[in-house]
């Protein structure tokens, strides 16, 4: 019954969806109800079929078109990579066990219950083995996305969808040509091969050519979304759903678009804000609660219903028993598979347009109505199953996480970015981003980026503000604060040495020195400064191409490395970079040290590729020359003098670097290591060294000299002192 008037007016229109959009979810949180069901509700009742406040026109059409296929891209996006081949032939067998289940439950009961011909049957059939991820961004908010659940689900959903358009095209071409063409379904088998094939060669390589060349974050954005879209209508063109095209290209852009970067936020952003929500109104605006009371509509409605429901939970329960899992991923997977909405509509939408040879529909519209109320109280249980089985499969995890030393789990990461040039500090504050470690499946690293100047012109203050202007813009990117310190000193090691010390940082990362005169040395003074003044971890990196165009990560581990206190660390910190930016990571370590660091990498579950290589000399190092590629980030683990794992090779590996590695994005790690603080200050210049000269190298090496015979001075005496007491 129509009680309002009609909105035609585009301004009105946005206006009423934008306030449906913020306040069912304000209102129903409140209630401790999924909001996903409010706005369901909420586009029912401002529809055609409730007060007719809003028509379901052709921007509804559009935007809840393109929320559908968000919905999907985002879900394939999110997914892990590592984790979905792990689950990858559960999901199949439970994508089979979903589609087979309602398939035969549904076309008995339309046979037996609804009196339908066997061709209605099987049609009507597809529409219960297929399901929509309506209820995917409950999942999403609790963490989940890599819960096995939460990925047999989604496997599931491919196949059982894959399956339902299947018996969906061989129903509709027996309707046209009264019989089975094997010459079709093997057509439409090849359009499928050649679209997948084209896809995975075409996006990953057209990708990360845009990437490295475009870093706008606009611009990529509307890349994205065009190849979404792309991909989308490709599907389409073929016979498939849209829904897969886009749900597929998230898969294939998931390594390109780390979940902790600027582009993945603003991905979400968009998506959950205006086009998801869009979508769900339009759902809800679809529904006639009307007529469900009229004829036999609720008989019937009442049939469809528990078939549907009965089926999938059947389907979830045979899953749970057949590989030993918990209630709470059997509620899970039913949460996820429960709901019908595009599938469902298209197969009731073609159904009810075939006109059969004695006039009459293959689906009346009571079959149509019942449909309307499958949608309804689907999508309306699935969030409510999702959420409370979400809650559960939370508290288990945090329960079964590893415990981590007490000292550990205390401290507090804190990151120094020092940025002094606007062009380089993005990509530092995007290295810090990326490497971030995780506790108690969250970050709680605290970043800080740092300016220091030693002079009050204007030019000076300007260049400051841009570089912390553009590290603050890129953490808020990700919805990460960063304390911007902006600070006047002697110079700008002084500067570093200080804020250290004054904020207690556990972790440096520089951008890498660049030669300006022939006697300069590798690293540069000010770094070389720095090691011998701090001992937390060092991270200097120089990178040609983003961080997510990366293909491999390739670190090299010295002798004795894993004596040094930030072993571990360093080792988390590489497994941390290798999850976000989802590539392998190869370790080139002695025999010794691999079961180290896979240990430590299982420990923390990081679930990453990690592969080994045997190191025994300096001289392999050499060999790495041929085999790092210009895509690959090359990591060196170094060490700073007088450490453990130090030796005569280290200054060897150097002079390698800039012989051989010049054009290869690369990492160079100084872990952390305890011990006393070096002073930095010279006989030249008892308060610090000038950064606009540059140390001989002759001075360099009697500082090396003198500052080892300090330190052996200082461990004779005192073992001297130890063996007094004894």
């Amino acid at each position: 019954m129509i009680l309002g008037a009609l909105v035609t007016h585009p301004v009105t229109i946005f206006l009423i969806v934008l306030a449906i959009i913020l306040i069912a979810p304000v209102v129903l949180t409140r209630l401790k109800i999924p909001h996903i069901i409010g706005l369901i509700v909420a586009g029912a009742l401002v529809g055609p079929y409730g007060f007719h406040v809003l028509d379901n026109d052709s921007s509804f059409s559009i935007f809840g078109q393109v929320g559908l296929l968000y919905l999907m891209f985002l879900a394939g996006l999110e997914i892990d990579m590592y984790h979905l081949r792990r689950n990858l032939r559960r999901g199949v067998v439970f994508g089979l066990i979903t589609f087979f289940v309602p398939m035969v439950m549904g076309v008995a009961a339309s046979i037996y219950l609804l009196h339908t011909s066997t061709l209605t049957a099987f049609l009507l059939a597809s529409m219960y083995a297929s399901h929509t991820l309506i209820a995917y961004p409950v999942a999403q908010r609790f963490g989940l996305t890599k819960s096995p659940a939460v990925l047999i689900s989604v496997v599931g959903t491919i196949v059982a969808v894959i399956g339902a358009l299947l018996i969906l095209a061989g129903a509709v071409n027996i309707n046209a040509t009264g019989s089975v063409s094997l010459w079709q379904a093997t057509l439409f088998g090849g359009k499928i091969l050649v679209y997948c094939l084209g896809v995975l060669y075409v996006y990953p390589r057209l990708t990360r050519w845009f990437f490295k060349h475009y870093s706008e974050k606009v611009t990529q954005y509307v890349y994205v979304l065009a190849m979404v879209f792309l991909s989308s209508w490709l599907s389409g063109a073929i016979g498939l759903e849209p829904v897969l095209g886009a749900f597929f290209a998230g898969l294939v852009l998931n390594r390109y678009i780390p979940s902790n970067s600027p582009l993945m936020n603003s991905i979400e952003f968009v998506g959950n804000a205006l086009f998801i929500p869009y979508f769900l109104i339009g759902v809800g605006m679809m529904i006639n609660v009307g007529v469900i009371f009229a004829g036999n509509t609720l008989l019937v409605a009442l049939v469809m219903l528990a078939v549907a429901l009965i089926s999938k939970w059947l389907s979830a329960w045979g899953m749970q028993n057949l590989y030993g899992m918990q209630s709470a991923d059997r509620q899970m997977m039913f949460g996820l598979t429960t709901a019908h909405t595009a599938v469902a509509l298209a197969v009731v939408t073609i159904g009810y347009n075939m006109i059969l040879p004695d006039g009459s529909r293959m689906m009346d519209e009571t079959i149509l109505n019942g449909t309307m109320l499958v949608i309804l109280i689907t999508c309306a249980m699935a969030p409510i199953v999702t959420s409370h089985a979400a809650a559960k499969i939370k508290i288990r995890m945090l329960q079964e996480e590893p415990e981590e030393d007490a000292r550990e789990q205390d401290r507090v990461n804190n990151i120094l970015v020092p940025v002094s040039n606007p062009i380089t500090a993005p990509a530092l504050t995007e290295t810090a981003l990326l490497t971030r470690l995780h506790r108690a499946g969250r970050h709680t690293d605290r970043l800080f980026a740092l300016h220091v100047r030693n002079d009050n012109s204007q030019a000076s203050k300007s260049v400051g503000e841009m570089a912390l202007k553009l590290a603050t813009d890129t953490a808020a990117g990700v919805d990460t604060d960063i304390n911007c310190i902006e600070r006047f000193d002697i110079n700008t090691v002084a500067g570093i040495i200080n804020t250290v010390q004054e904020r207690d940082i556990s972790e440096i990362i520089l951008g890498m020195h660049r030669k300006s005169t022939v006697i300069d040395s590798f690293l540069g003074v000010k770094i070389e400064q720095l090691l011998k003044s701090v001992n937390c971890m060092m991270l200097i990196q120089r990178c040609y191409i983003p961080l997510n165009t990366v293909t491999r990560i390739v670190v090299f581990v010295p002798q004795k490395a894993e004596y040094e206190t930030g072993f571990r660390k360093w080792v988390l910190t590489m497994g941390n970079l290798a999850r976000e930016v989802g590539c392998r990571i190869i370790f080139c370590a002695s025999p010794e040290q691999q079961p180290m660091i896979r240990g430590i990498i299982h420990a923390a579950q990081l679930w990453i590729r990690h592969e080994y290589r045997d190191y025994s000399s300096a001289d392999d190092f050499t060999l790495l020359a041929n085999r790092v590629l210009d895509d690959d980030l090359m990591v060196v683990i170094s060490a700073r003098p007088n450490s453990v794992s130090y030796s005569g090779d280290m200054v060897g590996i150097e002079q390698l670097i800039q012989k051989y590695f010049t054009r290869n994005n690369l990492c160079i790690i100084y872990p952390e290591q305890f011990g006393d603080v070096e002073p930095t200050f010279t006989f030249t210049d008892p308060l610090g060294s000038d950064i606009s000269t540059t140390a001989s190298p002759l001075w360099i090496s009697i500082r090396g000299r003198l500052s080892r015979l300090n330190a052996l001075k200082k461990r004779l005496t005192h073992r001297h002192r130890t063996k007094k007491r004894l």
